[in-house]
């Protein structure tokens, strides 16, 4: 079985983990009330997706 000859530094193993980062999501606007939303995703706001409804619109609930 082979073993490693030498311990990996710090540097070595800091670089080769360098791609593990996550990147930021891609956001698109809703065509039919402007939010940002994720693509290919039913808009959250006003239910929308391919220019019709898919879930009825959300409503705020205000607490008395």
């Amino acid at each position: 079985m082979a073993v490693p000859k030498r311990k990996t530094s710090k540097q070595k193993k800091r670089q080769r983990r360098s791609h593990h980062a996550l990147g930021k999501p891609s956001l698109v606007t809703c065509k039919n009330c402007g939010s940002l939303i994720m693509p290919h995703r039913v808009c959250p706001e006003c239910g929308f997706y391919k220019n019709r409804v898919v879930l009825p619109p959300r409503k705020l609930v205000t607490h008395a």
